[in-house]
């Protein structure tokens, strides 16, 4: 099961220094039964496409809780065996989660399939959007307008021998 997890430039080069993207459990996403209904398509590429979204948004909220760490979105794509990632019984269909999976075991880094991450233009734009998203949950529409501004930055795609310069830039 191909599943994204969000992260932050400093997430990531900590995971390149333990070679380890979680010990588990942890958060990540993935085309599931919710995220299809959500989503409305049986097009496998535009499903993986909105989780990779669902997992830039959950970056987004990590780097609002990360004053420090460089106002980049970062999604690692991982293959995990079946069995790996479950859907949380809790969680279900919640709407504010769709294709949220948990991990329940360590995912070695080099398990990755591809890095994704905002480019440096992106900066401004995701720094306004994760300081207005508490705004925006609470339902001020203008700020949610600003959370939605990052989602016109496409992240961009990195193999994985190219984490070492990412980090380099963010860590």
């Amino acid at each position: 099961m191909r599943v994204y997890v969000p992260l932050t430039l400093p997430a990531l080069a900590e995971a390149h220094k333990t070679g380890e993207l979680g010990s588990g459990p942890f958060v990540a996403y993935a085309v599931t039964p919710a995220l299809r209904e959500w989503y409305v398509s049986e097009d496998v590429e535009e499903l993986e496409y909105a989780a990779l979204g669902q997992a830039a948004l959950a970056s987004l909220r990590r780097l609002a809780a990360d004053p420090g760490a460089a106002r980049r979105r970062v999604v690692v794509a991982v293959d995990v065996p079946d069995g790996a990632a479950s859907v949380g019984q809790d969680r279900g269909p919640e709407p504010s989660a769709p294709g949220e999976v948990t991990v329940v075991s360590g995912v070695p880094l080099a398990k990755a399939a591809a890095v994704h991450v905002d480019a440096d233009d992106a900066e401004q734009d995701v720094a306004a959007a994760a300081q207005a998203l508490a705004a925006a949950d609470g339902g001020d529409d203008d700020a949610q307008s600003v959370v939605d501004g990052a989602d016109d930055h496409e992240l961009l795609w990195y193999a994985t021998q190219e984490i070492p310069n990412l980090v380099g830039q963010g860590a």
